[in-house]
C-alpha cells in the first residue's frame, strides 16, 4: 500500500506542555455529547505519526461507535475488570475493596463503559516490535485527544473475555490485543493532577542515585 505523507492538522493548536500536564485518566464520559468522524480522524492519524520499529506499522485501531455494540462490549468489559480483580485479589464486588483503595476510582470504569460515544480497540499485526511499535501511537492517540477537549483513559481486558470480544467484531485470529481506549467529552475536569516528584522516581547513573534537581 502507498505511503501517505500528512500534515499537522489545524485543530491541533494546544502546546504540548499543557496536553501532557493536563492529561488525565477519564473514566466519566458524557454519552449525550457525540465525538465526529473528523475528531476520530485526527487522532488516529495522529497515532498513526508516532514511530515504530523499521517503520513496521504494524497497529492496528478497531473503533466501535454503535451504541448496541458499545453496550454489549460494555458488559463483556465489566466481567473482565472484576475478572482481574478476582484473580489478583479475590475481589468479586465493590464490597469487597478495602476502604481508600485506589480500585474505588478505578471501578467507576466498570460501570462507565457502557456510556462512552466511542471505544477503541488497539492490536497490532505479529511482529518481533509490536507492543514496541504501538505504545507510542496510542499515547499519541491519547494526547491528541485531550487537545480536542476530549477526555480517554487506557485500559485493558481479561482473556475470559477475549475471544467473545474478538468473534463480536470479526477480528482475525493472529491479531494481538494491547489495550482499549474509550474517548468522548468528559463528565468533569481535565487537570491539573498530582504525581510523585520526578527526584523520587528517577535514579541518576546508578539505581538509587537521585537526580541533580533533588
Amino acid at each position: 500500500m502507498e505511503m501517505v505523507r500528512l500534515d499537522p492538522p489545524a485543530e491541533l493548536t494546544m502546546p504540548i506542555g499543557k496536553a501532557m500536564f493536563s492529561q488525565r485518566a477519564t473514566r466519566r464520559l458524557d454519552s449525550n455529547r457525540p465525538v465526529t468522524d473528523g475528531q476520530l480522524e485526527i487522532i488516529l492519524n495522529a497515532a498513526s505519526k508516532a514511530p515504530n520499529g523499521g517503520n513496521v506499522q504494524p497497529a492496528r485501531y478497531l473503533v466501535i461507535r454503535n451504541r448496541d455494540a458499545i453496550n454489549e462490549f460494555g458488559k463483556l468489559y465489566f466481567e473482565a475488570w472484576w475478572a482481574k480483580r478476582r484473580d489478583a485479589y479475590g475481589w468479586t464486588s465493590k464490597a469487597d475493596i478495602p476502604e481508600g483503595s485506589q480500585y474505588h476510582l478505578a471501578a467507576l470504569l466498570a460501570d462507565e463503559m457502557i456510556n462512552a460515544p466511542v471505544v477503541v480497540l488497539v492490536y497490532s499485526e505479529p511482529s518481533g516490535v509490536a507492543a514496541a511499535s504501538t505504545f507510542p501511537g496510542v499515547q499519541n492517540l491519547l494526547l491528541s485527544a485531550r487537545a480536542l477537549g476530549l477526555g480517554s483513559v487506557l485500559t485493558t481486558l481479561h482473556a475470559e473475555v477475549m475471544e467473545r470480544v474478538n468473534r463480536m467484531f470479526g477480528v482475525p485470529e493472529e491479531m494481538v490485543f494491547h489495550c482499549c481506549i474509550p474517548i468522548g467529552y468528559p463528565r468533569g475536569k481535565f487537570g491539573p493532577t498530582s504525581r510523585l516528584p520526578t527526584s523520587a522516581t528517577t535514579s541518576w547513573e546508578s539505581w538509587g542515585n537521585p537526580p541533580p534537581w533533588k
